[in-house]
C-alpha cells in the first residue's frame, strides 16, 4: 500500500520478473485491435455490397418486365401479319373525346 502511494507499484524489477506476460499480453490486445478493424471493415463492404445489388436487382427486374412487354408485343404483330387483319401499332396515344 505504502509501495502505490509513492508511485513505485510497477517498479522495474516488476517489468524485469514478468516481461514474458507484459510482451503477450500487448500482442494479444494488438491482434484483438486488428481483428475488430477488419470486421468493422468487412461489415462496411457488405453493407455497400447489398446496397449495390439491391439497386442491380431493381434494374433487372425494371429491364425484365420492358424485355417481356416487347416480346408480347412482337408475337402479337406478327400473329396479326400473319392473320391479315391489316392492322397496325398507333404512332399517337389514344385521346378522350369530351361531349359538351
Amino acid at each position: 500500500m505504502l509501495r502505490a502511494l509513492h508511485g513505485r507499484l510497477l517498479s522495474t524489477e516488476f517489468f524485469q520478473h514478468h516481461w514474458k506476460a507484459i510482451l503477450l499480453l500487448m500482442f494479444m490486445i494488438l491482434i484483438y485491435i486488428t481483428n475488430r478493424y477488419n470486421a468493422q471493415t468487412s461489415i462496411e463492404i457488405l453493407e455497400g455490397l447489398k446496397e449495390e445489388y439491391i439497386i442491380t436487382h431493381t434494374e433487372f427486374v425494371k429491364e425484365r418486365g420492358l424485355y417481356m412487354s416487347n416480346t408480347r408485343e412482337t408475337a402479337m404483330q406478327h400473329l396479326v401479319d400473319s392473320l391479315h387483319l391489316n392492322l397496325h401499332i398507333q404512332n399517337q396515344p389514344p385521346y378522350k373525346l369530351s361531349s359538351k
